[in-house]
């Protein structure tokens, strides 16, 4: 049954129409996705994350992959922030947003981004939830606690999404305000399997010094997760979005995975000889 939703999926979203994603046919098949990962859950079915993903609105199969995680763990908190959100559409909170009525506040530096994620949801309205709430803000380890907060965001969420290309690792480190039970968040791939993270810059912003030389490696990422209280669960396919889910959470559904499992994908692999144009550059090697 899991494979046969997985592919009507796939092929009715295969032209990624703004129609085709509101549509009531879509969220029939979005929660009968959701209700036969339940029933296999509760029968002790537990299939492997990477077989669950699939777009409808994420820019790769994350929204199915968080579907999955979100059925093993239960949908108890239907809050998200999601950092580096651009205009909210296409991104990794859109789906739970807008099918399972999350809500949840989206942050990005791009002020027409922002708008225009403004305007969309304004213009398509939930049927029975409410628009989620937007920030236009360059975000920092400096002021990332009070956007939450004032946004009327803080203790426990359901998920955190963060992708600003850049100091996410320093702005999941600096994070207090809030304890998500999910986070999704980008790691940079072409650093291989060193430990390193690029320093704190609060002026940061894309390319920076050179294209290649910013975020933090999978294996530094993963070392503040578990400092965190989380465990890697698994990644997208291409290995660059890591899942993490709080220690305590469905723990046969979701067994902790190795990076190395993650990092399967030939561009994957391919990727990490880009460390050879950066490996002289100054990097953090955090002890956790």
């Amino acid at each position: 049954m899991l494979k046969f939703i997985k592919n009507i999926l796939k092929k009715y979203f295969i032209s990624f129409k703004i129609r085709d994603r509101l549509s009531p046919q879509t969220q029939i098949l979005l929660r009968n996705t959701y209700l036969n990962h339940k029933q296999n859950i509760s029968e002790k079915y537990y299939p492997k994350l990477s077989e669950t993903g699939f777009r409808v609105f994420s820019q790769f199969e994350e929204d199915g992959l968080l579907l999955y995680v979100f059925s093993a763990i239960g949908m108890t908190n239907k809050t998200f922030v999601e950092i580096g959100s651009d205009d909210g559409i296409n991104s990794n909170c859109a789906n739970l947003a807008y099918h399972f009525n999350w809500d949840g506040l989206f942050i990005d530096g791009n002020k027409s981004a922002i708008e225009r994620g403004e305007r969309f949801y304004r213009k398509n309205p939930h049927p029975w939830g409410s628009k989620p709430k937007f920030k236009h803000s360059l975000v920092k380890r400096e002021n990332i606690n009070s956007l939450i907060k004032e946004a009327g965001f803080q203790d426990e969420i359901g998920l955190l999404s963060i992708d600003i290309d850049g100091n996410d690792y320093w702005i999941w480190d600096a994070i207090e305000v809030i304890e998500p039970q999910v986070v999704i968040i980008e790691t940079h791939i072409e650093f291989g399997f060193h430990n390193i993270v690029v320093p704190y810059d609060p002026d940061y912003f894309y390319p920076g010094k050179h294209p290649v030389y910013h975020g933090a490696s999978p294996i530094a990422m993963t070392k503040l997760a578990n400092k965190k209280g989380y465990r890697l669960v698994g990644a997208n396919e291409l290995g660059f979005n890591f899942i993490f889910v709080k220690n305590n959470l469905a723990t046969e559904a979701l067994p902790e995975v190795s990076v190395e499992s993650v990092l399967q994908h030939p561009s994957a692999i391919e990727s990490q000889k880009l460390y050879e144009q950066v490996k002289d550059f100054e990097f953090v090697s955090p002890i956790l």
